[in-house]
């Protein structure tokens, strides 16, 4: 789709690859849409994303822009990659900034193995994987937890699942929020939620969920790659999930409750889909507080996953995981709301940062980042699509000034997995990726097609428009030598 003509025409190129929209295309608009954007990026983007990021600058106590990421395509409420900052006192709180799949992100393991070490073995180790770590439609994880447990996952987070004893208690010094949200209450959480989350917990899940066996290809900043402990052509595991149904089930329950806050707080919105709540209501405490539980399930639910992918590996190459160095190089979240301290007219804020389909890349010197890496900014994983390269890149003094120290999450759908079933054969993508010497396991052929590389968009075009505009600089690139599918 096109972009509308009048919206093009009020698009201007502020410096190289950045986009504004000024806040007086609309009336309601109370600041620019802000876009990080190749132009022939900008000239194919749907006009309907173009339109939700005029929407969401329309709403209450929005600071700044409201932001359009390098990935940005269409989404509910706000776009998929977008990014919208609220004060405190005068801001709202939306389900629909945060997305269904709350808390989806990326966790990437390191080891000091290499690809001879693994060559040998791969059929076995891909096979093991999808083996050990559940995933598909409805998939259910190998553990069952009793009712009363799921309330521990939900408000401790990755903290639960060390404490069970999957994982290592170092693991959570490099996670986001150190895997838990401290705001997260089990209370505010549905029972339905609660029962879909129960059986499902330590499972991949479908869709653009995977699990992949990496190596790191290139280096693009020797330094940092240093900092963050990255080698040359060491291998690298990347398992991307979220909070399953619990998540989903969060978001549909508090977008109803949304509905009728917005019309009881007499908001003024402009899509039914951004239904919202101002900060200090009870409306948007019960959703911020069950949103951060169900990121907490999100969590724990990549911490076991993890732990089993150390297992395979042990068992596979007969050493434990410390002597193969499997440490946590970092875990990001991309679909979440959390406040935020962040300079606004020269002075610190308090904000509330909705980031949907969009990664934190926080700077250099932030408290929230390991002592490890503070140096040098966060670690950003940016994922590619199944068969593509992935990279990781790292947070900058210009997101924080920017985009709320947000970047792009990955390379953002442009076929419809309809779409993309009706293009591709699952046979010719198997095909395709084993020539390329990638073992690739799935649950079911559709998945296969749904999830064809060239249904997605450009990753090498989404991390160069994250690095040239300075929002995240590329550190490391990694190629997929397996892949396991739900």
């Amino acid at each position: 789709m096109s972009i509308n003509k009048n919206i093009k025409e009020n698009i201007t190129e502020i410096r190289p690859n950045v986009w504004e929209i000024p806040s007086n295309f609309k009336r309601e608009m109370k600041v620019p849409g802000r876009f990080y954007l190749e132009k022939d990026a900008l000239s194919s983007l749907e006009e309907g994303a173009i339109e939700q990021i005029t929407n969401v600058a329309c709403l209450p106590g929005i600071q700044k822009f409201a932001i359009g990421l390098p990935d940005i395509h269409f989404g509910y409420g706000f776009p998929i990659g977008g990014v919208g900052a609220f004060s405190v006192r005068t801001g709202v709180v939306s389900p629909g900034g945060v997305g269904f799949d709350i808390n989806c992100g990326v966790r990437m393991v390191r080891t000091n193995l290499t690809e001879k070490d693994i060559k040998p073995k791969m059929k076995e180790i891909v096979d093991k994987l999808f083996v050990n770590v559940p995933s598909g439609v409805g998939s259910k994880g190998k553990i069952r937890l009793k009712n009363n447990e799921i309330d521990n996952v939900l408000d401790f987070g990755a903290e639960w699942a060390v404490e069970n004893e999957y994982g290592w208690e170092e693991d959570l010094n490099f996670l986001e929020e150190n895997g838990r949200m401290l705001d997260a209450d089990s209370s505010k959480v549905s029972d339905k939620a609660k029962k879909r989350g129960i059986p499902q917990l330590g499972s991949l899940g479908s869709g653009n969920h995977f699990l992949e066996v990496q190596k790191i290809d290139e280096i693009f900043n020797e330094e940092v790659a240093k900092t963050f402990n990255l080698e040359p052509g060491t291998i690298t595991i990347m398992v991307h999930s979220g909070s399953r149904g619990c998540g989903h089930q969060v978001c549909s329950d508090h977008l109803r409750a949304m509905d009728k806050a917005y019309k009881k707080h007499n908001l003024n919105i402009p899509d039914r889909q951004l239904a919202c709540a101002p900060i200090d209501s009870i409306e948007a405490e019960n959703y911020f507080r069950a949103m951060a539980a169900a990121a907490n399930y999100a969590w724990a639910n990549r911490q076991m996953m993890v732990h089993w992918v150390r297992e395979t590996f042990e068992g596979i190459f007969n050493q434990s995981a410390e002597d193969m160095e499997m440490s946590v190089i970092y875990d990001v979240a991309h679909n979440i709301a959390k406040k935020e301290v962040h300079n606004i007219k020269n002075r610190n804020q308090e904000v509330m940062v909705h980031r949907k389909g969009a990664t934190r890349a926080f700077g250099p010197g932030r408290v929230e980042i390991p002592n490890e890496y503070r140096k040098v900014g966060q670690p950003v994983l940016i994922p590619g699509t199944m068969g593509t390269a992935s990279y990781i890149l790292h947070g900058t003094d210009i997101a924080m000034e920017e985009t709320f120290g947000s970047t792009a999450h990955g390379a953002g759908r442009k076929l419809s997995r309809t779409g993309a079933k009706k293009k591709f054969t699952s046979d010719e993508i198997k095909a395709d990726l084993e020539s390329k010497g990638i073992h690739v396991r799935a649950n079911s052929d559709p998945v296969l097609a749904e999830e064809a590389p060239a249904a997605y968009k450009d990753v090498d075009q989404v991390v160069r428009t994250s690095d040239s505009t300075g929002i995240a600089k590329l550190v490391a690139k990694v190629v997929p030598l397996a892949v396991t599918k739900g």
